[in-house]
């Protein structure tokens, strides 16, 4: 499974949900306008706009790296798409998800 068939997974059935494609052949979804997770067109990368707190114990996690697109977003480039990197990519996109209908 890649990063961005996991957040294709996480985002089926979800009609509250905006996906559109990236300049890069990625996805960008949004909840009302507002944009929480970006996949990368290679599937290699994924950001999370997570609470600024979060985000920033995220980002000293391994793989992970504040985003330029703000504060709270991370990107995550896992070396090896193991079991606890799905778990992370899944995790913050649902909180990202959660977030923003707050």
């Amino acid at each position: 499974m890649t990063l961005r068939e996991l957040l294709e997974e996480a985002a089926a059935g979800s009609p509250d949900l905006e996906a559109v494609a990236t300049p890069d052949g990625g996805i960008a979804w949004s909840r009302a306008g507002t944009p929480f997770a970006v996949v990368s067109g290679d599937g290699a990368a994924a950001e999370f706009a997570l609470d600024p707190v979060v985000g920033a114990a995220a980002s000293r996690t391994p793989d992970v790296a504040p985003s330029s697109r703000g504060a709270g977003w991370v990107i995550l480039r896992p070396a090896v798409l193991d079991d606890h990197a799905l778990d992370r990519a899944r995790a913050w996109f649902d909180s990202g998800r959660r977030r923003i209908s707050r």
